[in-house]
């Protein structure tokens, strides 16, 4: 009888088990419940560990590569890989977590905001510089945001002839579509031009950063307010990181370790319509 009891109890405890839904993890994120409202705040600024960071705004396949490894050379400016703030994000999980921060006058994108300005401050405290410069191309599409989270930050818009852009594109992809590549093309030339309406930027382009890179990169440093130094043309000599996807350019050119001459648009190229025009605001021919 005493057995017949115990394995009685041991299947009820199985067929409870069976029937019971899945255990959470300790460790594991509460899903966000459906039906809970957004709470209508807006978190005031915080405080930023980095007041004045530095924003390379610029197209895909621009030299932005080429202008990072050049300033992050230099003793006092610290210019990492891509590091893609924008895909960085903060999730509340629960409607009592938006509660909870809102008494500590934060929402998400406040608490993003102090994320991201902590990742710049502790890239720059581990290099021992007191410039920092963030180069990723997609930051261009956001560029109203960089300018809620830090009204102290300074740009650099770094241009390049659309024709050539869209030559570049097309031959890195396996299957190049030209309209979608063209339509990409004109999404970061609308904003690049929306920012040099709008900003107090300091404007170079990439024909000139190869042919006369000298004058051009005086120019970025008495605009960041440090002395140039005749060492960061020679960017070869430095360790700037792996040349990696998805972080920057990683083509045999910028491995090279040489300042090589920028790849001419190709005159009888056809633009669509808007992106000739924007071309020629910039002062390219088309």
């Amino acid at each position: 009888m005493s057995s017949i009891g115990k394995g009685l109890r041991r299947r009820g405890r199985l067929m409870i088990q069976a029937v019971s839904p899945p255990r959470r993890a300790l460790n594991a994120i509460p899903a966000p419940r459906a039906g809970t409202p957004k709470p209508a705040f807006t978190a005031p600024r915080a405080p930023r560990l980095v007041e004045s960071p530095v924003f390379v705004l610029s197209s895909v396949r621009s030299g932005s590569t080429l202008l990072r490894v050049l300033l992050n050379s230099h003793s006092r400016v610290r210019a990492p890989h891509e590091m893609h703030l924008r895909t960085v994000h903060v999730q509340l999980t629960r409607g009592f977590t938006a509660a909870a921060m809102q008494e500590l006058q934060l929402d998400r994108e406040e608490l993003e905001h102090v994320l991201w300005d902590r990742i710049l401050h502790l890239e720059l405290a581990r290099s021992g510089k007191d410039v920092i410069v963030d180069k990723t191309p997609p930051n261009t599409l956001i560029w109203p945001r960089l300018e809620r989270c830090w009204p102290g930050a300074r740009y650099i818009l770094l241009l390049r002839h659309p024709g050539a852009i869209v030559a570049s594109l097309t031959d890195r992809r396996e299957e190049p579509d030209l309209a979608a590549i063209h339509a990409e093309v004109l999404d970061y030339a609308e904003k690049l031009e929306e920012a040099r309406q709008n900003l107090d930027a300091h404007v170079i382009t990439y024909e000139d950063l190869t042919a006369e890179p000298e004058r051009a990169t005086r120019g970025v440093c008495e605009y960041l307010g440090v002395e140039w130094e005749s060492g960061m043309l020679d960017y070869g000599s430095r360790d700037h990181g792996r040349f990696r996807p998805q972080l920057g350019d990683w083509s045999s050119t910028i491995k090279s370790g040489r300042i090589q001459p920028a790849r001419e648009a190709d005159p009888s190229t056809r633009l669509p319509p808007r992106l000739a025009e924007l071309a020629n605001a910039w002062g390219y021919p088309v």
